[in-house]
């Protein structure tokens, strides 16, 4: 179906009436999508970054305990999106959904504060009465923290996916102009949510580990309040996903691989009709088993309302994403350590940049934001240039050949870890503070920048090219679940995080030994850890590039 002249294919407006390309979608719609991430993520962030050391301090758990609440928590908000992009997808579209999660969101970040605040009257009491027992804070204030960030994470499941989603759709894939556009948006995208992660590690870090935990959850309550009033104005700007055939795309997708199942034993007719071979001869190659789903029991095709070549291709290219997936896992396990075991490894050196002022140590991630926001402009105005010069493909590289170069700086940052550690332990015997954990370590906290710097470059990279990937190579009306499948890497990672520490901290820590994650970093063994990440990295790597190389792309169809 050819859309009318000025208008956009497949789009509509809020009345629901087919949009025009001059008065709709672009920069401008994006502008006002952009700021209500970014206002998430800094909200996010807000808790992620710091969540390590509320948990080994207001709460009083263990490092190994608090690392394995981390990656659980972040794992769960990273997963959740696979259900908001289910309700998103087939119920109530992304612009609703975006509403209805930010709602939760500031629910659970309104809640949070309240938790933080009658910590902080606890640990108070605490201080003044010096009773130990007092120390603990009561049952119901960690019920009641835990169920406040858990519900952050559900409200994030339903943002997440489809903010992005929504913002892609602001531009028209099919236009040449808009393609290139659509192209330099998911750049600037991770950019301006590196900058809203930048300001939440400088600011409101500070704030929590010097003022107030309160305030600290209490500002990302009021940011997302704001930010979701900006994003209701831009309502009649914004380009809207029309429905192409009414039918529910989880359900189309389903009835294929049902349909492939129950058509196992069947064959294609002998002397198929010509408009039969016509179709047939439109299945690809690949997963040519769901082509069966076609079939009816004569062996000529069904008729194309109940199962047509569209719904089988749709079907094979969410497929096709598996092994992609599922070998990028070992980098999104390197991934999670960022906000633990780096932030932990910084505690312990020495912060100090400028008379008087201690940088916090959750903080230093600052550092992947900067390299972010460094790297994104010469990456989209240098790189992309001279390498679309070389390759004649609009985005220079491919997006999986971006995705794996990522995999390489997250290997080598890994191992820039380990030797870094290394350094530290060296130095904390060589000055006698081995069973001195508090005591600083006499080694600058500069070490650290190399390898946050390393992951700032491999997220630019690989982080940008899965979120592309997984919305441009999945059918458009599930493109809310391909940036869910994308974000789900991240969850699993958390979960993979979680399960190898668990495991690690079992197997190191009998027989009177010390753990690798010993609360005394200083007896522990953390550069063994890095070295198992950086060789799982490697494996990944390996695994990636053989089904990369076999990878065929598809090509956005025409409505």
């Amino acid at each position: 179906m050819e859309a009318a002249e000025g208008t956009v294919n497949g789009s509509v407006d809020y009345k629901g009436n087919p949009v025009h390309r001059s008065t709709s979608g672009g920069w401008r719609s994006a502008s006002f999508i952009i700021a209500v991430e970014v206002a998430e993520r800094f909200a996010y962030y807000g808790i992620s970054s710091n969540l390590i050391t509320y948990l080994t301090g207001p709460l009083g758990q263990s490092t190994a305990s608090a690392a394995a609440n981390v990656n659980t928590w972040s794992g769960t908000a990273t997963l959740l999106p696979l259900l908001g992009a289910f309700v998103a997808d087939s119920f109530l579209g992304r612009y609703r959904t975006i509403i209805a999660a930010s709602l939760i969101y500031i629910l659970g970040l309104g809640l949070l504060t309240l938790a933080a605040k009658l910590t902080s009257v606890n640990l108070h009491g605490c201080r003044s009465t010096k009773d130990a027992r007092l120390c603990a804070p009561p049952r119901f204030q960690v019920i009641l923290f835990f169920f406040s960030v858990y519900l952050v994470a559900v409200g994030q499941g339903g943002h997440k996916p489809c903010v992005q989603a929504f913002g892609g759709d602001q531009f028209d894939g099919q236009d040449p102009k808009e393609s290139k556009a659509k192209s330099s948006f998911f750049n600037w995208w991770y950019f301006a949510i590196s900058v809203g992660i930048t300001v939440t590690l400088i600011v409101l870090v500070y704030i929590q580990d010097n003022l107030s935990w309160a305030l600290g959850f209490g500002i990302p309550c009021i940011v997302l309040v704001a930010a979701l009033l900006v994003f209701l104005l831009g309502s009649r700007t914004y380009r809207y996903s029309a429905k192409e055939n009414g039918k529910n795309p989880f359900m189309r997708i389903g009835r294929v691989i049902v349909r492939a199942i129950r058509n196992r034993h069947n064959t294609p007719s002998a002397m198929p009709s010509e408009e039969d071979a016509c179709l047939w001869d439109q299945c690809s190659e690949q997963f040519k088993f769901l082509n069966k789903a076609l079939l009816a029991p004569d062996g000529s095709l069904v008729d194309q309302n109940e199962c047509s070549v569209n719904d089988v291709e749709d079907t094979k290219a969410l497929l096709k994403l598996v092994p992609i997936w599922i070998t990028s896992l070992a980098y999104a396990i390197a991934f999670a350590q960022t906000s633990t075991f780096f932030t932990k490894q910084g505690a312990t050196l020495d912060r100090k940049i400028a008379s008087g002022f201690k940088i916090p140590a959750a903080s230093l991630q600052t550092f992947i934001g900067f390299a972010i926001m460094i790297f994104i402009p010469v990456y989209d105005r240098i790189v992309v240039p001279i390498s679309r010069g070389l390759t004649r493909k609009p985005s220079g590289i491919t997006m999986l050949q971006r995705i794996g170069t990522g995999m390489v700086f997250s290997a080598i940052s890994m191992v820039t870890a380990a030797l870094v550690e290394m350094k530290r332990l060296e130095t904390a015997k060589d000055h006698g503070l081995v069973d001195l954990p508090k005591v600083t370590v006499p080694m600058s906290i500069w070490w650290l920048v190399p390898q946050y710097i390393l992951c700032g470059v491999a997220d630019v990279l690989t982080i940008v090219g899965l979120q592309e990937f997984c919305y441009d190579q999945v059918p458009k009306e599930l493109r809310s679940l391909g940036i869910a499948l994308y974000l789900s890497i991240f969850g699993i990672g958390s979960f993979l995080s979680t399960f190898l520490i668990s495991t690690i901290n079992k197997a190191t820590s009998g027989d009177g030994q010390e753990s690798w994650f010993a609360n005394n970093l200083n007896r522990a063994h953390l550069d063994y850890f890095y070295w198992l990440l950086a060789g799982l990295s490697a494996l990944g790597f390996s695994a990636y590039l053989y089904f990369a190389r076999s990878y065929i792309y598809n090509r956005e169809r025409a409505i």
